[in-house]
């Protein structure tokens, strides 16, 4: 097998863990409802995104690639207030053959309940083409260091 079909069966079995980042709620991230604006979310997972990205050796100086968002959902479940930290778990759904689906839970800091769940689709692309290409052997390695290390 595989390391592809490898991470990706351990993905849909739900082992491994979510890549967690921590980032505090700014007064400027608040709408006129005095909550945080909904196109923020958005942006909290972008941060989280570029993290995993540079984490697996995705993106970077040394990377020969980069990384489009071909995808993005948000479903927002409750509202997030200042001040507050917010708590972005990214977790690995699968990977194709140029592109990483993941799932993202937005949970205020001391909440059980998150205020907001997505997915996420990047593909990966040849910057010299501007066309998908495959992951490399070295980028699944990454992946699966940084996805499927022990919780």
């Amino acid at each position: 097998m595989d390391l592809r079909a490898q991470i990706n069966e351990k993905a849909k079995s739900g082992a491994g863990r979510a890549l967690r980042l921590e980032m505090p709620v700014r007064w400027g991230d608040l709408d006129a409802l005095n909550h945080v604006n909904n196109t923020v979310y958005f942006r909290y997972m972008e941060e989280a995104r570029m993290h995993y990205a540079t984490a697996c050796g995705l993106t970077g100086a040394n990377a020969g690639r980069d990384i489009v968002l071909a995808s993005v959902t948000c479903d927002f479940l409750r509202p997030i207030l200042w001040p507050a930290t917010v708590v972005v778990d990214t977790r690995l759904v699968r990977v194709g053959r140029s592109s990483l689906e993941c799932t993202v839970e937005i949970t205020v800091q001391g909440e059980e309940a998150p205020s907001a769940r997505g997915t996420s689709i990047v593909v990966g692309i040849d910057p010299a083409t501007s066309r998908s290409s495959p992951w490399t052997e070295t980028e699944l390695q990454g992946m699966a260091r940084v996805f499927l290390a022990a919780a």
